[in-house]
């Protein structure tokens, strides 16, 4: 029987590629007006071009920016960007359609719920904060608890530990094959492909199953405890 269903955070819970996009945009127009002089297209790229180096969480993205292209940090222009990028941050970070409903649903049947993330966990638990999500999992497991990322069999062995179940009785749900779904089943998880949050146009997860909406989830629990039942009772006869 499926026990617990474990999730990743980003792209996952919430749209964090669209969350950062507007953040960063925003960011740019707050520190051109405070007096940045370069055009908007080459700050937006300067940045995502120190993320890719540094990582996605990376958070003195806008001193190395300024230091980068300034010879210094101008306080001022600093002060508007990291404004800007927090205020258009908490306005686009909303989790998915039905993300709400279905955890809460779940929650209801005793299915135990929690997250492995890569982010360090000051982000991770406050993203979860911002949605609003924060009491609902049982446990949220980042880089930070085991010091090591996904596909590695680390973190999802901690998040079985924690949550006392078996492989076999657990649901990881993702959306990217290389990490959530190959580092689960790794380990004996069943893995559920977040389709809806796929940003790299995969074609093939790998997956045992699919969805284009975390409501589908229900229905996949539920085929699941059945077709365990159907086997138990072929097994007695």
């Amino acid at each position: 029987m499926i026990r617990a269903v474990v999730f990743d955070l980003d792209n996952t819970i919430t749209d964090f590629m669209k969350m950062k996009g507007e953040a960063v945009k925003a960011a740019v127009e707050a520190m051109l007006d405070a007096g940045l002089d370069l055009p908007r297209e080459v700050a937006e790229r300067k940045l995502y071009d120190i993320y890719e180096l540094e990582g996605i969480e990376y958070q003195k993205v806008f001193d190395r920016f300024l230091q980068e292209e300034l010879g210094g940090i101008d306080h001022r222009i600093l002060a508007a960007g990291i404004v800007g990028y927090r205020r258009a941050r908490e306005a686009a970070l909303v989790p998915y359609p039905h993300v709400n409903a279905t955890l809460i649903e779940l929650a209801k049947r005793g299915i135990k719920l929690a997250v492995v993330s890569d982010a360090p966990a000051p982000q991770a638990w406050l993203r979860l904060c911002y949605l609003r999500l924060h009491q609902i999992f049982d446990f949220v497991i980042t880089i930070d608890d085991t010091g090591k990322q996904k596909p590695d069999p680390a973190p999802f062995e901690c998040a079985l530990r924690l949550l006392g179940v078996e492989p076999g009785e657990v649901l990881m749900v993702g959306d990217w094959p290389e990490r959530d779904m190959a580092g689960a089943a790794k380990v004996g998880m069943k893995t559920v492909f977040a389709r809806y949050g796929d940003t790299f146009g995969t074609l093939s997860s790998g997956a045992d199953y699919e969805m284009d909406d975390i409501a589908e989830l229900l229905e996949i629990v539920e085929r699941e405890n059945q077709n365990q039942i159907k086997t138990q009772d072929a097994e007695h006869k």
